[in-house]
């Protein structure tokens, strides 16, 4: 079965998606009646190198850049672009070509030699700021030559890609990732067991690095770097000596590092897949000049990333930081990623004033108590509100009280909680709001905020009524539902409603607070019957809904734990 794709004609794909960019970019003309994107003000730079790259569609946005011809390491990209520096040079045009090898994952070098990856891109950087300087041909092509050999590039993936047309072009089972692939879909040297974005980076790194490796990046450490130098050196042109030889005698390599989104790969995936390779390079005495993050070198859709290392000096940053108008490079800062501050300390909280008890003559050793068992309700909760949450939502809402849950105990294990309810309902509300994330977090993180401030003032029981109510506002202020509406207020609201019976002199804590949980989780119930009046089960078909909301459901079962947590210790 072939892959679903938004085209119209699998013929008529490369002509298409380049008459797109060059339509949305004004900097670009196409060459009529070719394949072939020209800077728009290419009568301007008479006297001037050009750079003529390609290959197959299917990379973008790789080689829309701007007679030295880059080629990456294929079969098919040598064959094409050698004719055309042939008949360049029967008509007498100086052309020079370079194939560019950047892969590292074979550790023995086959005939064929390393493939073209996206280190390329580092090379059409630095070859247009050297031609946009004015540098001669033979010139450019002995310093991108150099540049070149001090580079490596290696791909992971989840899955494969399919050509428009056809289907996917190799097979992965749920556990396994793909690794040392090419960009046209080929399978890589190895399959390895699925593993956190930790362990796959560190395995990557690990490739690149290794010293048995004939594409090894010679990437050296904080230590022992006197023996890089006749290990590398002696297999560089003069273009690249001078480059290893302050490598060698430094605190440790410096380099750029690519994080490149091989077309699939979630943003958020990417973001972590960065902040993975920068702490382990730099835990390795690794320097990184500058980082650049985003989608560069595709294989259509694949999901999965490519990591390249270049080895530079300041004369080689200072190409990769020249202005270009490549409507794709990205707006990268010119500072060194290492030793840059990346954090400040958060303000210092307020002193507490000194009390005993909280929550009208509960112990703070209580308090601990009662969370505890909320928390423990909720991680035992977690696939069950997961499974209720795929039928309307992204199937996380007990992921996400978990994450909630966790959150709390790690705090509980740095100390006592709060002795005031305000200060104890505020540090809860902050907490939920930063570590629980989603509508979920927030809504909570609501609720806690207002229901804290009745309780500045007073804690008897009907300051925790009036709590109850303004937490119920706030959720209904910013959140747009009502009652009915089949989301979580509905098991609050209910809760709600019973608690009125505090305001009444003589009222029991526990009688109330049993007919109000029974109240919400009955109103939990009922939201299986109701249409979806707010939050993202509103998009759903109400056909569809025919379990009760996951957000009531945990409300509710946050209610029934205070409840027995309060019972167990005979309040």
């Amino acid at each position: 079965m072939t892959s679903k794709k938004l085209v119209n004609t699998v013929a008529g794909c490369a002509d298409e998606a380049l008459a797109g960019l060059v339509a949305c970019n004004p900097n670009l003309q196409l060459l009529h009646g070719h394949r072939v994107a020209l800077r728009s003000d290419l009568d301007s730079l008479k006297g001037r190198v050009a750079l003529l790259s390609g290959g197959g569609s299917g990379h973008e946005p790789a080689h829309a850049v701007g007679t030295l011809l880059i080629v990456k390491n294929y079969t098919g990209d040598r064959l094409n672009f050698g004719l055309a520096r042939e008949q360049a040079r029967a008509e007498g045009i100086p052309v020079e070509m370079v194939v560019i090898g950047d892969d590292s994952a074979f550790t023995v070098l086959k005939k064929a030699g390393r493939r073209g990856l996206c280190g390329t891109v580092l090379i059409h950087k630095v070859a247009g700021a050297l031609a946009e300087a004015g540098m001669g041909l033979e010139e450019i092509t002995n310093r991108v030559s150099a540049v070149a050999k001090a580079m490596g590039t290696l791909g992971v993936s989840l899955s494969s890609c399919s050509v428009p047309g056809s289907r996917p072009t190799f097979e992965l089972s749920p556990d396994e990732v793909e690794l040392g692939l090419g960009i046209h879909g080929e399978a890589g040297v190895r399959r390895i067991k699925m593993a956190s974005a930790n362990e796959i980076v560190t395995l990557m790194l690990d490739h690149m690095t290794a010293s048995s490796s004939v594409s090894r990046v010679p990437v050296q450490s904080g230590e022992g770097l006197s023996r890089c130098l006749p290990a590398f050196c002696p297999t560089l042109g003069r273009g690249l000596e001078s480059l290893t030889l302050v490598l060698c005698l430094s605190t440790g390599s410096s380099v750029v590092l690519m994080v490149n989104n091989l077309g699939g790969l979630s943003f958020l995936e990417l973001g972590i897949i960065a902040d993975a390779a920068v702490r382990t390079l730099e835990d390795r005495g690794v320097k990184i000049a500058r980082a650049l993050v985003g989608t560069f070198m595709t294989a259509l859709e694949m999901p999965g990333i490519s990591l390249t290392l270049l080895l530079v000096d300041e004369p080689l940053l200072k190409l990769i930081d020249a202005e270009t108008t490549a409507s794709a490079w990205p707006n990268v800062a010119k500072v060194s990623v290492t030793g840059r501050k990346r954090s400040r300390a958060a303000p210092a909280e307020p002193l507490e004033a000194p009390v005993s008890t909280v929550a009208g003559g509960l112990t703070s050793e209580r308090v601990v108590l009662v969370l505890e068992q909320v928390c423990t309700t909720l991680l035992g909760l977690e696939e069950h509100l997961n499974a209720l949450d795929r039928a309307a939502g992204d199937g996380d809402c007990g992921t996400t009280h978990s994450r909630a849950a966790r959150a709390i105990q790690g705090w509980l294990k740095e100390g006592p909680p709060p002795a005031s309810p305000a200060q104890l309902l505020s540090k809860l509300s902050l907490l939920l709001l930063e570590k629980m994330g989603g509508s979920s977090g927030a809504l909570y993180g609501l609720f806690l905020t207002a229901a804290a401030q009745p309780l500045k003032a007073k804690t008897d029981l009907p300051a925790w009524c009036a709590a109850m109510d303004a937490g119920l506002e706030a959720m209904q202020k910013y959140g747009k539902a009502a009652p009915g509406d089949r989301t979580m207020l509905d098991s609050l609201w209910a809760a709600g409603q019973e608690l009125q019976a505090w305001k009444s002199p003589g009222a029991n804590l526990l009688q109330v607070l049993t007919k109000a949980v029974q109240s919400a989780e009955a109103a939990a119930e009922a939201t299986k019957n109701m249409e979806a009046g707010a939050g993202r089960a509103s998009y759903i078909s109400s056909a569809r809904l025919d379990q009760p909301d996951p957000g009531a459901v945990a409300a509710a079962a946050v209610l029934r734990a205070i409840l027995e947590a309060l019972q167990g210790q005979g309040v």
